[in-house]
């Protein structure tokens, strides 16, 4: 149980006392916080101790007494909010009327207690309190991981741009200088790993811009009737150039009623994506099969292909964002690490999930179920 300290601020020792026994053991539980909040109770008797001691040491939540000797409660809430704003208030004052309600509000406090009140009630503002503290915190952890993910972002653009252009400089340089020859065949190779790097560049932003579009929910309007066999071959389509190049074949499988109510750019990225890796990962002449199969109520998403296939290790790492499954066989290949991340969190908006089968040198099988709404 994790603990919140709640500073009780008033000029009756009666009043904090009584705040104290009313506390003493409560704890607060609602079904979307992982764990209880239990509550460690100081007391002070004027604004300015009050003052003196969130200097030293500030509370989670205030209970604070509007008529105060010396500085009163509104004037110890004004200066507060300036300087510690992450402080929740509460006013208990004798003196309750519409107006010092809300004056107080305004200041930032979050909740209105007037005297003489029942345990009841002072639990039950301390429960709000204490929700409002909870969902201010995961906000404040969204907003962090957020810079985390920007950070991320900033760093994987700027090092998996940085390799490319480079190379890209050079091989433009090389045949600025003629350095192969005058001759335009000279620089074959060199203008075929001058579009490899491109194609790297173009796949990693074209992930970016996947993890871009993936919402926090779905709109509604958006959501059309789709006919899934339509849209995988529209995906292979898609596909077919870069496996022709390593003479990979793709074929389709479909089975049962294949309409799902879905974002059509939701499908095609899961669908390309899936099958970009399934041809990545593959060896030259390997195959790939797209599979779509609806079954009690499950639509089913397959793509298995004859590649590199991955261990247990490799697997569990699968779907952290930007991390790369890195070996003697993969390490070739380009790609954001962002692919299958995009993919598992489509599947969760839809209310589905991702399985994985892998042997390493055996090949590996994807499957998104999808529950048909």
């Amino acid at each position: 149980m994790e603990c919140l300290s709640i500073l009780v601020v008033d000029d009756e020792p009666g009043i904090r006392s009584g705040v104290k026994r009313i506390l003493s053991g409560h704890s607060v539980s609602f079904p979307f916080m992982d764990d209880d909040y239990g509550f460690e109770l100081g007391e002070a008797s004027s604004g300015e101790e009050a003052l003196e001691m969130i200097k030293a040491n500030p509370p989670d939540i205030l209970l604070l007494d509007n008529k105060l000797p010396g500085i009163t409660g509104m004037e110890v809430l004004e200066i507060i909010q300036k300087s510690h704003p992450e402080i929740l208030v509460a006013m208990i004052t004798s003196y309750a009327s519409m107006e010092v309600a809300a004056r107080a509000t305004d200041d930032g406090a979050r909740d209105f207690i007037p005297k003489p009140f029942t345990p009841a009630e002072l639990k039950a503002s301390v429960d709000l309190i204490t929700k409002q503290f909870f969902l201010k915190r995961i906000t404040r952890t969204m907003k962090e991981e957020g810079k985390k993910i920007r950070y991320q972002f900033l760093s994987v653009l700027s090092h998996e741009l940085k390799s490319p252009l480079n190379a890209l400089e050079g091989y433009l340089g090389m045949m600025k200088d003629r350095e192969l020859g005058p001759a335009l065949d000279d620089y074959n190779q060199v203008l075929d790993r001058s579009l490899q790097r491109i194609e790297g560049m173009r796949s990693l932003i074209m992930d970016l811009l996947d993890f871009t579009k993936i919402r926090l929910e779905r709109k509604e309007d958006k959501i059309e009737r789709l006919d899934l066999e339509e849209r995988a071959h529209l995906a292979i389509s898609t596909i077919k150039p870069l496996a022709i190049q390593r003479n990979i074949s793709i074929n389709y499988e479909g089975k049962g009623d294949l309409f799902f109510e879905a974002d059509p750019i939701d499908l095609d990225i899961m669908m390309n994506n899936l099958l970009s890796n399934a041809v990545k990962y593959n060896r030259d002449g390997g195959s790939v099969v797209l599979q779509v199969s609806n079954q009690e109520g499950k639509m089913e998403i397959a793509v298995q292909d004859s590649g590199y296939g991955m261990n247990e290790r490799e697997i569990s790492q699968l779907f952290q964002e930007f991390v790369r499954i890195k070996n003697k066989r993969t390490k070739g290949i380009s790609g954001s690490g962002l692919g299958l991340s995009i993919v598992q969190k489509i599947a969760e908006l839809y209310g589905g999930h991702i399985l994985v089968e892998s042997e390493p040198d055996k090949g590996s099988i994807f499957r998104v179920i999808l529950p048909v709404q």
